[in-house]
This record gives structure tokens, C-alpha cells and sequence, in this order.
């Protein structure tokens, strides 16, 4: 089932399975279930040309991942990066089907994009790569059929270049992309969704594991890596709410503020460019989470795997109780075993939330774009956050129960449920629920 070139998929697939034992043992008609919705239902690849400002052609690998049409069109980002390959794509694809069931609203799971890097682009190179790229796309994508979004590299500009590439290639105005600008279709609160709805997240689980450490006291102390989207909103919720932001961090390294970020530095950029302010420190080629001394909340935002089972026992030894993702697979499989044993242990111990569940806060908002876009209305942004905030409780609640259900394990002594468990549990449930009626298994 799985290429041996495919590491970060396998790691995503082993998770599932892993997580999964207790309840396929207990119902053994599902693991038919899980050998089929592990593969795609379609892969696309293509090649994309494209002209740099120099008149010289240049060529990327485009691809889009349709793994999941079972409870809606296939919704999930478009990555510009240059890592991107089917891996990493095949891994977010599935990832997605399970995170966009657990919101509850109707959309299936894939995943695109292409290995072309916006950094150091012009724009107009740049508009004329999403030319490029939707010139064979928009064959495969459509409001019912495939609605994409943006990601890493992939923000307004790009959006914006490829909703308009898409409208002359169909001539029709139609919500085949999230994250459109405000003004021609797009959500209030969308930008600003994941880092929203992974502290929604997190406050649920603080009130449950460790309230002492509640965010609208300065004496909780959270890292947070990224500088992106996600960081950088994570970063003002939990500002605004009370408690101290102790890191942020981008690819060149890591910046630490000893008494804590204000409103004022997120803004964007280059965090070395900062290295020399009163209060911060600038750390090259370092993660935050082995510089910190005394941590409560770490929230990953970066991107896959930026966790390691070293920098897991450096926030445990920090004193951490939450650990939620608002990157996709932001911990490794060994930090994840390190926090899920500490948890086991009983009270005092870290627990652990996975990015499908902790972040869909993100997707979830793009769906409610869609919901407007097919109303033909805008929600305010006090309807978008209500609704936004409704569906995080709702995600909390239902890993909360499946991991009190299927975990396998006798919850005594204090010991909290596994959200990994029961995030796994009920995304697969639902959508392998909805195959077997719509006759994909049997």
C-alpha cells in the first residue's frame, strides 16, 4: 500500500493504524475500511511552465491530491514550497479527510500544490506561475467538486492570481477557492481561523487537565513556534486573553522574549531582524522548545515534524501539561510517545493534542466561506468567530469521548484520555461510515 519513498505518509498512515487497534479489534469489519481509504481516490501530477521576468521559460511539478469524497467535495490546501512532493501531499491529503470530518461540516479531504518557491519572486512571476498552474487545474476542481485553499506560500496574492485565472479559463464567478479577499467573497475571520479555534481548543483543555494555568493569567507561560498565520494569531489570542507568549520562530532560527511578546512585534518579517531588541533574544538554526527554562502550553505552528523526541523531554523537563499542534504532524512519532507516556503516568503529566483536531479551526472557516458563497451572503465577524468557537467545543468534545471509548486503556488514577486516540477514532469513523453507504466497502 504504502512506497517505500513515502516516509511522511507512512508516518501519518502508522499513527492511524496504530491508533485504531482497540477499535478494530472490537468491530474487525473495519479494518477493510481502513485498507481502502488509505488510498487516494485520484492523484493528479503536471507539469507547469511558466515565464521568469527574464523571458526565460522555467518548470515546476504541480499536483492535487483527491483523497476523500465521502462527506463532501474534496477540500484542503495548495502548498507552494519547495519540498512539496506526493509524500507530503499524500500524508496532508489524508490528514485532511480526517481533521474536515471532525469539524462536522460536509467536506471530503485532499491536498495540492506545487514545488515552485514564491520566495524571492517577483510578483509578476509569481502571477504568472498561478496562471501557469491553474491552466491544467481548473479541470479538476469546482465548488461540488474540489474547492481548494491556501497554505504554506499560498496566501492572498496567490489566491487572488489564481481565482482570478480560474474565472477567465470558466468565465464564471464561482467559490472554487477559500481564502478569497473579503471584498470578492471571501470570510471574516479566515486568516485568522487556525490560530483562533487551536486556543478554543486549548482552553477546553486546560479547564480539564490544568486550570491553574488558565490563559487570562500573565503567569502561563506558552512557546509557540512559526511566524507565520497561524503562529502569528495564536500569538495575539493569547495575548489578548491574558497570558505570556515566551517564542516565536521562523526557518533561520528562533526569537525569545523573556518577559514575553506584545501586540507590537507581530507583525511579520524577518524575526532576526529583531535579534537586536531590549528583551528579546535571537537564536539561529534553534527551535524554541530546549531554550526555554519554565513552559506550561507549547503550540507548534510551523510545519510537520518540528518536535523532536529530544526537544519533547526538554519541554517536559520545562514543566509543559498541554502540548497542541497548530502545524499539521508538528510533533514526530517519538515526541508524540514521550508526551502520551507522560500522560499515562497520571496526573501532572502532558497532554497531547493532534494537529487534526487541535487546528481544523482553519478548515472549518473555509467551509463556512463556502456556506456564504453559495448564500450568496457575509457573515460578521462576531456570526464567523460564535460559529467557529461552537465547532472547536464540538471537536473537543467528540476526541474527548472516542478517546474515553477506544483508547484501550483503563482511565484510573486520574489519567486523561487520549485525544490522539480519539481524534483518530471518530474521524475514521465517520468517514468510513459514510463509504460502506455509499458502497466503497462492504
Amino acid at each position: 500500500m504504502v512506497l517505500p519513498v513515502e516516509p511522511e505518509f507512512q508516518q501519518a498512515l502508522d499513527e492511524l493504524t496504530t491508533s485504531l487497534q482497540p477499535f478494530l479489534e472490537a468491530n474487525p469489519q473495519y479494518k477493510k475500511a481502513l485498507d481502502i481509504v488509505q488510498i487516494p481516490e485520484r492523484v493528479l501530477q503536471f507539469r507547469v511552465v511558466w515565464e521568469d521576468d527574464h523571458g526565460v521559460p522555467q518548470v515546476n511539478r504541480g499536483f492535487r491530491v483527491q483523497y476523500n469524497s465521502a462527506l463532501g467535495p474534496y477540500k484542503g490546501g495548495l502548498r507552494l514550497h519547495p519540498s512539496v512532493n506526493l509524500s507530503i501531499l499524500k500524508f496532508l491529503g489524508f490528514e485532511q479527510t480526517f481533521k474536515n470530518a471532525l469539524t462536522g461540516l460536509s467536506m471530503g479531504g485532499g491536498k495540492g500544490g506545487s514545488d515552485f518557491d514564491p520566495k524571492g519572486k517577483s510578483d509578476n512571476e509569481i502571477r504568472r506561475f498561478c496562471v501557469a498552474f491553474m491552466s491544467e487545474l481548473f479541470r479538476h476542481i469546482g465548488k461540488d467538486t474540489d474547492v481548494p485553499a491556501g497554505d504554506i506560500g499560498t496566501g492572498g496574492r496567490e489566491i487572488g492570481f489564481l481565482f482570478g485565472a480560474y474565472k477567465k479559463l470558466k468565465n464564471e464567478f464561482t467559490g472554487m477557492l477559500t481564502g478569497k479577499g473579503l471584498t470578492w467573497g471571501g470570510s471574516y475571520i479566515r486568516p485568522e481561523a487556525t490560530g483562533y479555534g487551536l486556543i478554543y481548543y486549548v482552553e477546553h483543555m486546560i479547564a480539564k487537565a490544568c486550570p491553574e494555568y488558565s490563559l487570562d493569567k500573565p503567569s502561563t507561560l506558552v512557546a509557540i513556534s512559526g511566524s507565520g498565520n497561524v503562529a502569528q494569531f495564536t500569538a495575539l489570542k493569547v495575548i489578548e486573553l491574558g497570558a505570556t507568549v515566551l517564542s516565536l520562530s521562523d526557518s533561520k532560527g528562533s526569537l525569545i522574549a523573556e518577559k514575553g511578546y506584545t501586540k507590537a512585534f507581530l507583525k511579520g518579517g524577518s524575526l532576526e531582524s529583531l535579534a537586536n531588541e531590549q528583551g528579546y533574544s535571537y537564536h539561529a538554526g534553534k527551535r524554541p522548545w530546549t531554550l526555554i527554562p519554565t513552559v506550561h502550553i507549547a503550540l507548534p505552528g510551523a510545519t510537520q515534524n518540528e518536535v523532536s523526541p529530544e526537544e519533547a523531554e526538554a519541554l517536559l523537563k520545562a514543566g509543559v501539561r498541554i502540548v497542541a499542534e497548530g502545524s499539521n504532524m508538528g510533533c514526530t512519532a517519538g515526541a508524540i510517545d514521550i508526551f502520551e507516556a507522560s500522560r499515562k503516568a497520571g496526573p501532572g503529566g502532558v497532554w497531547y493534542a493532534p494537529g487534526k483536531a487541535s487546528n481544523c479551526g482553519g478548515v472549518a472557516v473555509s467551509g463556512l466561506e463556502m456556506a456564504q458563497n453559495s448564500q450568496r451572503l457575509a457573515w460578521t465577524t462576531q456570526e464567523v468567530d460564535a460559529k467557529l468557537k461552537g465547532i472547536m467545543a464540538e471537536c473537543y468534545g467528540i476526541c474527548l469521548s472516542a478517546g474515553s471509548k477506544w483508547s484501550g486503556e483503563e482511565l484510573t488514577n486520574g489519567v486523561l484520555p487520549s485525544l490522539l486516540s480519539g481524534a483518530n477514532v471518530a474521524g475514521f469513523i465517520k468517514v468510513a461510515d459514510a463509504m460502506k453507504a455509499q458502497g466503497d466497502w462492504w
